[in-house]
């Protein structure tokens, strides 16, 4: 008789109601952003890190006046350099391309005066060994301008590194958010089963049990609510990745997702569910035990 009206109390404890399937509704909106906020995070770090490996160690040399001999002299001398891996001379015809958009096919004239550009690779990425190699270029060509790309293009570096941190920021307080939510839906369903919960204890149920109760289906809301709400914004962050590869430019072709980060991105709802379980666990304990 007695586990009856347990069996009883528990059903209606774990009511499959409306109100109790709302909370899947509200993770799935909630793991929703959390994905989309992670995918930003992964990608744009991914981005730094690109810019990263593809502008260390790159120096540009300007020569004002050079003509072919002095550019192949210059160059020469600069392999000859300690540390430095590579050096080659931009063609004209590659410098014509960047310049056409301003000066259209002007800049196909022969006689228009244009800078000889050489790149230079280093050895390493270092600070000191760009130090070492600017300087020594200063006092070997005299009237060289060098160009170090890591540098000026320091701020766009740091803004897409302040978009990766503001989006982990934002998966904290998603997080954090969540947690709030499964507090007050635990604390909501122990005052709707106040007399449940009673009846629960009467018959030998202990507050660890009766949490165990809310655990399971706040986990379980949230772990399908959230693999919902997942999927749908791993299907926007997939298509607006094939947008984004479309755009041929170095600074937006480094934002890409590899198989790690949408791993990372599947085990989001896990995670998650983790979160509520905790979170409703010592929501209800301390609740009961207040209660006593």
């Amino acid at each position: 008789m007695s586990t009856s009206a347990a069996g009883a109390a528990r059903r209606a404890l774990l009511d499959d109601g409306r109100r109790t399937r709302a909370m899947g509704w509200v993770m799935a909106v909630m793991l929703f952003l959390t994905v989309l906020a992670a995918a930003l995070g992964l990608g744009t770090w991914a981005g730094v890190t690109s810019l990263d490996r593809q502008l260390a160690g790159r120096l540009t040399v300007q020569l004002i006046g050079a003509d072919a001999a002095r550019a192949t002299e210059v160059a020469d001398g600069l392999r000859r350099q300690g540390g430095v891996r590579d050096v080659g001379i931009v063609p004209r015809e590659q410098l014509v391309e960047l310049v056409r958009p301003w000066l259209g096919d002007a800049g196909l004239d022969a006689d228009l005066p244009m800078p000889v550009m050489i790149d230079v690779t280093l050895a390493d990425g270092s600070t000191a060994t760009a130090d070492a190699v600017v300087a020594n270029i200063g006092r070997t060509v005299p009237g060289a301008h060098v160009d170090r790309a890591a540098r000026w293009l320091a701020p766009v570096r740091s803004f897409i590194a302040s978009l990766a941190w503001l989006a982990a920021g934002v998966v904290v307080l998603m997080a954090l958010a969540t947690s709030a939510v499964v507090l007050l839906a635990a604390r909501a369903g122990l005052d709707t089963h106040r007399d449940t919960i009673d009846v629960l204890h009467m018959l030998g149920s202990t507050d660890v049990q009766v949490s165990r109760l809310f655990q399971r289906r706040i986990a379980l809301d949230t772990l399908v609510g959230g693999t919902f709400g997942t999927i749908a914004a791993m299907g926007a962050v997939f298509l607006i990745g094939r947008q984004v590869s479309a755009i041929d430019s170095v600074l937006v072709s480094g934002v890409t997702l590899d198989i790690g980060a949408w791993a990372v991105l599947a085990l989001l709802p896990l995670l998650f569910a983790l979160l509520a379980t905790i979170a409703a666990r010592v929501a209800v304990l301390r609740t009961l035990r207040a209660r006593l």
